[in-house]
């Protein structure tokens, strides 16, 4: 069994194509159709296994959607515990409108899960032998309590497993109650944890400190788009400043980086290693079009591009 575990409560069928031009009441006609299997621990099992690693994504799936869905997680080799489900698979759809280069996702709802469905999630990872990280990533779908990861939290903290969440809403703070090891929110996300709507950059480090002063977690990473990241514990801050690229999408480049950090750790490389490839990840799966997610090559030669800042916490405070 692998190290890492990702946990994906609404997978989706990601659809990507492009149009020269988005025009009302027109009929577009469209590029070959890209299908790909997505959600946010799904693609961070994906990026693990594009970057020579190994995750086992844990994810419900059902009706015929589903069962393509099944086929398209295997089909990249990447290994998988199925919660069957009573509803079906949602599926969402990227288009590319090629005169702006501007990207359009729509999003479908996810799928009820019943009771018993979730349920089937928390015994698993009780039963999951030599375990040593488990990432929850992505939104909860009808029927999902809110608390859930603060649950998968509880028996991670039993079972000396670092817990990692990329979540938003109240699971995010459900997450963080229950005491993580890393959170990886937006500004926005971080935002919410300490009761306010809005951050500024040079906010993102006292927020942060908050949090891990409350024992919410150990680590906060801090996601900034282009900015790079920024790397929070109770005793360093660091910002990783990514060199600039042409961006061809932006889907998945959160999963990449959080899949970049998670398997840096896992081979037992420092926090500050870890979140510089992350970054690296992150900066790689914008170059690519789609849900293409990072390249290796890609990572690896942004990596050394990346700019790694130490940053005085007594002066972000000031």
């Amino acid at each position: 069994m692998s190290k890492i575990i990702t946990i994906t409560f609404s997978p989706c069928i990601d659809k990507s194509t492009s149009v020269p031009v988005l025009i009302p009441e027109k009929k577009l006609k469209c590029t070959a159709p890209k299908l790909e299997p997505g959600g946010g621990g799904i693609n961070v099992a994906r990026a693990i296994k594009k970057l020579g690693g190994t995750a086992t994504a844990i994810y419900a799936a059902g009706g015929y959607t589903g069962k393509f869905f099944n086929k398209l997680v295997a089909d990249e080799g990447v290994p998988a515990v199925i919660i069957e489900s009573e509803n079906e698979t949602r599926e969402n759809i990227i288009v590319l409108e090629e005169s702006t280069n501007q990207q359009y996702r729509f999003g479908m709802p996810g799928t009820e899960l019943k009771e018993k469905e979730w349920n089937r999630f928390l015994v698993a990872i009780e039963e999951i032998k030599d375990v040593e990280f488990i990432v929850a990533s992505g939104s909860l779908p009808p029927g999902v309590p809110a608390d859930i990861f603060a649950r998968m939290g509880a028996i991670a903290k039993k079972r000396s497993i670092k817990f990692i969440a990329d979540t938003s809403g109240d699971a995010l703070k459900y997450a963080a109650h229950e005491g993580a090891y890393l959170l990886k929110p937006n500004l926005g996300e971080l935002g919410s944890l300490v009761g306010k709507t809005y951050l500024e950059p040079g906010e993102a480090c006292p927020a942060a400190k908050e949090i891990i002063g409350k024992g919410d977690c150990e680590v906060v990473v801090v996601s900034m788009g282009a900015n790079g990241a920024m790397l929070i514990t109770r005793d360093r801050v660091m910002k990783f400043l990514p060199p600039e690229v042409k961006r061809k999408s932006t889907v998945g480049a959160g999963d990449s980086m959080v899949a970049g950090i998670v398997l840096e750790l896992s081979r037992g490389k420092s926090l500050e290693e870890s979140v510089q490839y992350g970054v690296a990840c992150g900066t790689a799966a914008t170059i690519n079009e789609g849900t293409e997610l990072c390249r290796l090559q890609d990572v690896e030669k942004l990596y050394t591009a990346i700019t790694a800042e130490n940053i005085d916490s007594v002066k972000e405070n000031a």
